[in-house]
């Protein structure tokens, strides 16, 4: 692996999951998925832009599978801040009835997105729906949302890197880092 990299933004505070572990997690994830869906024939993902894009990559690379995958862009947050409304910016374009559906973020954190997204999916009779989420923050959920596939359970800390950010900075990190919200006003 060799020498440390220096962190490109100053309201970076630490790396909370490197790299590696990351890649080895996403592995396991698309074992379990190969695993869970060895018989569909009609396997979605579908994620949440722009947050997911990463994960979603490299996970779809792991599942041994024929697979389809489509895209939603919905929005709640403004800087570190969820605002509680969920807006639907575009809509999939792939019709989902009769498909095994798994939908991917990059992390639940009050579970509102979730729970509205999942609702809209449901209503629109899907085989199965499902959801994998590359981090979780269980102790800020304020409704509760079934996970089906997890990456890592975290504290409460605002997280950038491997596809989230901070005001639009940090989605191309490998790993995820922690940041200091003191500093993120440079």
């Amino acid at each position: 692996m060799g020498a440390v990299r220096e962190f490109p933004y100053s309201f970076i505070d630490r790396v909370i999951i490197p790299e590696t572990d990351i890649r080895t997690r996403v592995q396991a994830l698309g074992e379990q998925i190969t695993r869970d869906f060895q018989d569909s024939d009609r396997l979605l993902l579908l994620g949440l832009l722009r947050g997911s894009v990463v994960f979603l990559t490299d996970l779809m690379r792991e599942i041994r599978r024929p697979i389809t995958m489509d895209f939603m862009s919905v929005s709640s947050y403004s800087k570190s801040q969820s605002s509680g409304f969920v807006r639907i910016d575009s809509d999939h374009k792939t019709n989902i009835r009769g498909w095994d559906v798994i939908l991917i973020d990059d992390i639940v954190d009050s579970g509102f997105t979730l729970r509205t997204i999942r609702k809209l999916l449901l209503d629109r009779e899907p085989r199965s729906l499902k959801i994998c989420a590359l981090l979780d923050k269980p102790e800020r959920h304020k409704v509760d949302i079934p996970i089906d596939y997890l990456g890592f359970s975290i504290p409460d800390y605002f997280v950038v890197g491997y596809g989230l950010d901070y005001d639009e900075k940090g989605r191309n990190l490998p790993y995820i880092a922690s940041i200091d919200l003191k500093k993120g006003e440079d």
